[in-house]
């Protein structure tokens, strides 16, 4: 038996390798440019009319500006659509000076985009089925902080 026999499935292995990993490599390039691609186009496009321009009726603006510092940016996720420069923002503005001119009220604008975005896109969740741990939880961490900070006070006392 050669000594040097377990080289040949290892030189196998470097041979599959060297073959295959730039053909994989390439592959896997092509496929995340088929999908960014169009992620980058959106960038391209113009802004939404209302995006950057305030309403004629200054009544209107104010109620449209309010509703909008209540509603998250989902690209910023910190800051609200009326403050944030990013095109989803924008586009955000847009939808909702365009309906507040066409006469729907806030509250109808709000429930179209948690409807849309989900009860993140709300700086003011409404409890539901889906936010009531949001309510729940900090009540529940306080009951159990309480409960254990006594114990050990009673333990102390004994």
């Amino acid at each position: 038996m050669n000594p040097l026999s377990f080289l040949h499935p290892i030189e196998r292995l470097v041979r599959f390798v060297l073959r295959w990993v730039p053909a994989l490599a390439g592959i896997t390039i092509a496929a995340l440019a088929l999908c960014l691609g169009p992620a980058a186009a959106q960038d391209l496009l113009p802004p939404a009319p209302y995006a950057y321009r305030q309403l004629d009726d200054p009544k209107l603006e104010a109620k449209a500006q309010a509703l909008m510092e209540t509603l998250r940016c989902l690209k910023c996720q910190g800051q609200s659509i009326a403050d944030s420069d990013a095109s989803m923002a924008g586009d955000m503005r847009h939808q909702v000076r365009t309906r507040i001119a066409a006469g729907e009220s806030p509250e109808a604008i709000r429930a179209w985009m948690i409807e849309r975005y989900g009860d993140y896109v709300s700086y003011k969740p409404e409890l539901s089925t889906t936010t009531w741990p949001l309510f729940a939880l900090p009540v529940l961490l306080i009951a159990l902080a309480a409960l254990i900070l006594g114990r050990r006070l009673r333990g102390r006392g004994k």
